[in-house]
């Protein structure tokens, strides 16, 4: 696969920094829904789906899974109403891009639904946001009412005829509901808890009609796709994930933040170029290339491109693009304890492995770090993460497993320690 990373304007943070953004009249001085306005009056669905089909617009929420397919899994034959759902419940410690993007673009993020919305029928958009989210959530709000009174919502939108509407939908506050079967039943009022595929949402989704979930991001691509053309999409990126995304940096650098940057781009590069490097002159350690559920990487490791293909040939993944830096003072068994603590209050219970699992990984973190682990316990820890994964409903016994597997895997030597000292050998490392 080819590998190119292009100088490339930022085309979904481009006007970020003009507050009139937010606004529809702002949004549209900028061109905002010319785009969707041609697209509707001048294109079939069919010729939408194939467009983005042929852009190859992966999702940007963490399964990485081809957009323009999704759609077209949507049938187009059933009488009664089809539904979007876009996923903006952004719950990946480390990740916050999607917050971002609602509050800077929210009128973007409109626009990119309104046009699957014309190629997979769907009457209505059901916008499923984090329940902490509540500033974003007051200016999404605040978009769809001006939106609707503008006519770009409603039974006539933008004069082609179609009708779509936007409906806000806050969350209570559960990591679970990212997982978009887990989504559905809570957007249908039911505890949140992943569904069993077979049937996939596209057959029976939210209300037991075809539904198709993407989140926030890539919902924001698609305008630039249609107003600048696949052949400009491709251009960026990678020959496989094409396109750019926004890394959010946090962690020990001296500039954490949020960098709309060519899928492809190096995690070294990253890091020490945009932001800015590990601060006090301190060495890097390892680094979370996409939200705590992906493995990390030792830093030997971290000249890979960023995309998908390349990840996965370090055994990572670019996951929600969330990147978490650790410098050399960092207690790889306390990171161990934090991440395992986080899986274990999340896990929805309905599956023996995960709910059981995710407890004695804590536990079993906690013993070792506290100066009671035993070499044995290292062992137990990989088979319980070994018998986690891949044998649930949905993947979240999968993403508690990973990180405890990876942490092992490159710095198993840093657990011994604990065991044989009794105590953690890193004084300066952050405080449980």
């Amino acid at each position: 696969m080819g590998h190119r990373v292009p100088h490339v304007t930022h085309y979904l943070t481009e006007h970020f920094a003009d507050p009139g953004y937010t606004t529809l009249s702002g949004y549209r001085a900028q061109g905002g829904y010319e785009t969707a306005r041609r697209v509707l009056a001048e294109q079939s669905p069919e010729e939408v789906i194939g467009t983005l089909k042929n852009a190859g617009l992966k999702g940007r929420g963490g399964a990485g899974f081809d957009a323009g397919l999704k759609w077209s899994f949507m049938p187009r034959d059933q009488a009664g109403p089809s539904y979007l759902v876009c996923n903006a419940d952004e719950s990946e410690p480390g990740s916050f891009k999607d917050r971002v993007l609602m509050e800077r673009g929210p009128h973007q993020l409109l626009e990119g639904i309104l046009i699957p919305a014309f190629a997979t029928g769907a009457a209505t958009t059901f916008l499923y946001i984090r329940g902490e989210y509540a500033e974003p959530a007051r200016i999404l709000q605040r978009a769809i009412d001006e939106a609707t009174a503008g006519g770009v919502l409603g039974s006539n939108v933008l004069g082609t005829g179609f009708a779509h509407q936007v409906v806000l939908v806050r969350g209570a506050g559960a990591y679970i509901c990212g997982e978009e079967t887990g989504l559905l039943e809570s957007l249908e009022g039911k505890k949140g808890q992943p569904r069993r595929k077979p049937p996939y949402p596209a057959e029976c989704g939210a209300f037991g009609r075809p539904t198709t979930v993407n989140n926030v991001e890539t919902f924001c691509h698609v305008p630039h796709v249609f107003a600048r053309g696949v052949d400009w999409f491709r251009s960026i990126g990678t020959e496989e994930s094409p396109g750019t995304t926004l890394f959010g940096v946090s962690g020990h650098v001296e500039r954490p933040g949020l960098y709309e940057l060519p899928l492809g781009t190096r995690l070294d590069e990253i890091i020490f170029e945009h932001a800015g490097g590990v601060p006090g002159g301190r060495k890097l350690k390892a680094a979370i290339p996409g939200g705590v559920s992906m493995p990390l990487l030792p830093a030997g490791h971290l000249d890979v491109p960023m995309a998908n293909e390349f990840l996965r040939e370090h055994g990572s993944s670019l996951g929600t693009g969330g990147v978490i830096v650790m410098d050399e003072t960092t207690c790889m068994v306390r990171v161990g304890c934090v991440i395992s603590e986080f899986f274990r209050d999340e896990s929805c219970g309905q599956c023996t492995q995960c709910r059981e699992g995710t407890g004695w990984l804590h536990k079993l973190m906690l013993r070792i770090e506290r100066g009671g682990g035993t070499e044995a316990d290292l062992d137990v820890l990989e088979d319980v993460a070994g018998k986690m994964e891949g044998q649930t409903i949905c993947a979240f016994a999968d993403a508690a497993a990973w990180p405890v597997q990876a942490l092992l895997r490159h710095f198993r030597s840093e657990f011994l320690e604990h065991v044989r000292a009794e105590k953690c050998p890193f004084p300066e490392s952050f405080e449980l």
